[in-house]
């Protein structure tokens, strides 16, 4: 029985150290689980991190190469300092004026054509900018109407547009096929019959067999046979009756063809000398205070974009409207001029009315502008073989010239012809640049 206590006792005993030594290493254990995994953990976290360091180290590192990259890029930004001092040496020629400069050599220059022009304050009118018409003037041409009645034909070829000289047959009208036949032939036979009745009343009306009334009746249908037959006579051929030209000119309008009839008097064409024309403007009734003043009118054909000075071509203002038109409520305007060029009547032009004078303006020729995405420049010499381009506001433009607002000031040097191949020689200076900033 002492033998089982001592035994249980032991066995007790023996169990509980077993017990707190697992529970001891357990603790051991799990503390040194604790200490070990949890640092080891740590340190695999740290040893990641360190990793991560050391990534970052290798980003620092690929910064570093960055830096360098960087040190490279300033190198480069250095370089590009240089060229921005370079630029600065650019910005303080341009502050010089030759920043921009184009450069042309005076061979090229010369070749190209180009003028270049001092620029002095002149005298520019101010310009209203309208449309307006060419007209012949009415004095300038005639129609010719048809003499006698009958069929049509045309001696020769009858356009419109070709000359005529003064005399010329233009058309002839026969009526040899028609019931009333031909008139000339009607007007001869009428004209002997009246003859020899005049010639007989002639003898008795001294003894009073003929009444002076009657005779005087006699002498009168005797005097109109006459001259219906010498009237008829005279422009009568072996086609018909011819009807000449009354004028030398050309022919504006033919209104009748070959094979029509046509009565006595019916017009048959329209005949101008194309000498004298008259200009006829439309002008918005805002300018109504302004027609006074006008004086005289440069205009733009559409057909050969040529600019024509009333000044030139002896032209004086005829009159100009009381009252708008009532279809489109615009006030006329009309100038008469002599046509000294190929001047169309009946065709539209673009219209520059020129009035008072503006005194100490910078007034440029309109080759001297050109237009880039709707603003307007000119180039200035600098040099013997330097250009700038420098940008101008336009004031007044009379189609030949026009008003500079600002840009040009006096004692510039403008190219005033040749122009474009100034631009020209700026583009191709434009791609080298660029291609050598990449």
């Amino acid at each position: 029985m002492r033998k089982f206590y001592w035994t249980a006792a032991f066995v007790g005993a023996l169990s509980f150290m077993v017990s707190c030594n697992h529970n001891h290493s357990e603790e051991n254990h799990n503390h040194e689980h604790e200490v070990t995994e949890s640092p080891e953990h740590d340190h695999d976290a740290d040893g990641h991190q360190h990793d991560a360091e050391g990534h970052d180290h290798s980003a620092e590192g690929h910064n570093h190469e960055g830096e360098d990259h960087d040190h490279a890029t300033e190198g480069h930004d250095h370089a590009a300092e240089g060229h921005s001092h370079a630029g600065g040496d650019h910005d303080h020629a341009e502050d010089n004026g030759h920043g921009d400069e184009i450069i042309l050599t005076p061979e090229k220059a010369k070749a190209a054509g180009l003028v270049v022009t001092e620029v002095t304050p002149s005298t520019f009118r101010q310009v209203i900018r309208t449309s307006g018409e060419i007209v012949s003037a009415q004095n300038d041409e005639t129609a010719v109407v048809a003499t006698t009645s009958g069929i049509v034909s045309f001696p020769a070829a009858t356009v419109e547009g070709r000359a005529v000289s003064r005399g010329e047959r233009l058309v002839t009208i026969s009526a040899k096929q028609l019931a009333e036949g031909d008139p000339a032939e009607r007007a001869r036979i009428a004209y002997e019959a009246a003859a020899k009745e005049y010639a007989r009343a002639s003898k008795l009306v001294e003894s009073g067999i003929v009444s002076r009334q009657e005779f005087t009746a006699i002498q009168e249908r005797y005097e109109n046979a006459r001259l219906s037959y010498e009237a008829l006579s005279s422009q009568s051929g072996k086609g018909g009756q011819f009807v000449a030209s009354p004028m030398a000119g050309y022919i504006k309008t033919c209104l009748v063809k070959a094979g029509d009839y046509v009565t006595v008097g019916q017009p048959l064409m329209t005949l101008t000398r194309n000498q004298r024309l008259f200009l006829r403007a439309d002008v918005s009734e805002r300018y109504y205070k302004d027609l006074r003043r006008i004086v005289s009118a440069n205009f733009r054909t559409p057909y050969d974009d040529r600019v024509y000075e009333l000044s030139e071509l002896h032209g004086r203002v005829l009159s100009y409207g009381k009252a708008a038109n009532a279809e489109n409520r615009y006030l006329p305007i009309t100038f008469e001029f002599d046509n000294r060029g190929d001047i169309v009547p009946g065709s539209y032009v673009e219209v520059f009315l020129i009035s008072g004078e503006v005194q100490e303006s910078i007034v440029l020729p309109k080759t001297a502008i050109t237009e880039e995405q709707g603003l307007y420049f000119v180039y200035c010499q600098v040099d013997a073989e330097g250009y700038r381009k420098q940008e101008v506001k336009l004031g007044g433009d009379d189609g030949r010239n026009v008003q500079i607002l600002s840009g040009v000031h006096p004692g510039d040097k403008v190219v005033t012809e040749g122009a474009y191949h100034v631009k020209l020689a700026s583009a191709s200076n434009a791609i080298p640049a660029h291609t050598h900033e990449h």
